[in-house]
């Protein structure tokens, strides 16, 4: 891969991604994937103005050994050093930024219920500390090439090649193959700005999905909630893209406020393993039935994680005409996938997605609405054929998207 192109990708990682001041730390996980990749970024961030960048190192054979023999007592403790960086986090509000490569198999084989309760004991310790520093701090997800994913993605070719093809396919879908990635990222960010402007004067109280697959949903929304894309502002003002690809606009719907089915039209990558055809049905808002063709057993786990985890958190509007679907390729990767046509997630929803959010509480935007949950789950459900109408407060319905696209002309 041509380097001067990696270098611009770092730079739009650094400046449009995460964007740090000049002085603050930044926090960075990634994969022994990458290591020349995670070189350049780290130049480009104490380039940028980073005070410190410190590297976490991660690697998913030795997570799965993990699970294999650790015993579920240690794998569910949250040990004092990790927990004193949270609490660094919190004092420090560094930027996070998190390098995906992941081979979605790679965690295949595990004991689903060994990982799910070590996870939920140890959620009980670190989510304070995610809530304290929620919409603090910027944070972003970009992917690198792996070789076991890029493999997956492309199991017709070579290791080199299907790695070359990748990075290939990464940065195009990250809008960061031309000349000026940050040039081309501040105008997708307008244009995904003027498509929430026009969103947010509905003043939309539901939206019903219906698709020739089965799916028939009714999403209620929250009065005071926004519709968002592109880049976000931490409390201070500090303006920055957490997801690189990025190509949705998306709303917090109303916890407990849905009912009817739907199906996903893309496998889930969750903790290392895919789910896959699976559907969910809701009654009274919450998540009451599950199907699945392949990862039945996690799906039902991961809707029970907590109380709230079978609600919805997240509405996500992309057209099925996207720059990502439009490769052709499944990604088997949330980031890429859940962008390349529409996606709900269920779990905690987006506390800044509520009007004038910084002056209420976690627990006044709760008691709007807004979904309060240890996880959040994207899945695909964007198919050619997806319908959805927009109810308004006066009762009368907009057909929002139409044969998959947008029915709306925002020229």
């Amino acid at each position: 891969m041509n380097k001067t192109q990696l270098k611009r990708y770092a730079k739009l990682i650094a400046k449009c991604g995460v964007n740090v001041k000049k002085g603050q730390d930044v926090f960075v996980t990634a994969a022994l994937d990458q290591p020349e990749f995670v070189e350049l970024v780290v130049e480009e961030l104490y380039r940028a103005g980073a005070g410190n960048v410190f590297v976490n190192w991660t690697h998913q054979p030795l997570d799965k050994l993990d699970v294999k023999y650790a015993s579920l007592e240690s794998l569910s403790t949250v040990y004092p050093w990790v927990e004193e960086r949270l609490k660094y986090m919190v004092e420090k509000l560094p930027c996070r930024l998190f390098l995906v490569s992941d081979d979605p198999d790679g965690l295949s084989g595990v004991d689903v219920e060994k990982m799910t309760k070590a996870s939920m004991a140890r959620v009980k310790i670190t989510k304070p500390y995610r809530d304290a520093i929620d919409n603090k701090h910027q944070w972003c997800i970009a992917a690198v090439p792996g070789k076991a994913w890029a493999k997956k993605v492309f199991p017709e070719l070579t290791v080199s090649q299907a790695m070359e093809k990748m990075w290939d396919t990464i940065l195009a879908c990250s809008r960061a193959d031309g000349a000026d990635p940050v040039k081309e990222w501040a105008r997708h960010n307008d244009d995904l700005g003027r498509k929430c402007d026009y969103l947010n004067s509905l003043r939309l109280t539901a939206l019903e999905y219906k698709s020739a697959n089965g799916t028939d949903l009714k999403v209620g929304l929250i009065k005071d909630c926004l519709f968002m894309g592109g880049g976000e502002n931490t409390l201070d003002g500090r303006y920055f893209n957490p997801n690189i690809p990025s190509e949705e606009i998306f709303t917090s719907p109303k916890a407990g406020e849905a009912e009817g089915i739907v199906y996903s039209t893309k496998p889930l990558s969750y903790q290392g393993q895919l789910i896959e055809n699976f559907s969910m049905r809701f009654e009274k808002g919450k998540v009451v039935e599950v199907k699945a063709e392949k990862g039945q057993e996690l799906l039902e786990k991961m809707v029970k994680m907590d109380e709230t985890a079978g609600m919805l958190g997240e509405c996500a509007l992309i057209p099925y005409d996207s720059p990502i679907n439009n490769t052709g390729v499944l990604f088997y990767n949330t980031l890429f996938d859940e962008n390349a046509s529409c996606h709900l997630a269920i779990g905690m929803g987006f506390t800044n997605c509520l009007k004038d959010f910084e002056k209420l509480t976690k627990e006044e935007c709760h008691a709007k609405g807004i979904n309060d949950s240890s996880i959040h789950v994207d899945f695909m459900i964007g198919a050619k054929d997806l319908s959805i109408v927009g109810v308004t407060e006066s009762g009368e319905r907009i057909q929002i998207f139409e044969n998959g696209g947008w029915a709306i002309d925002f020229s």
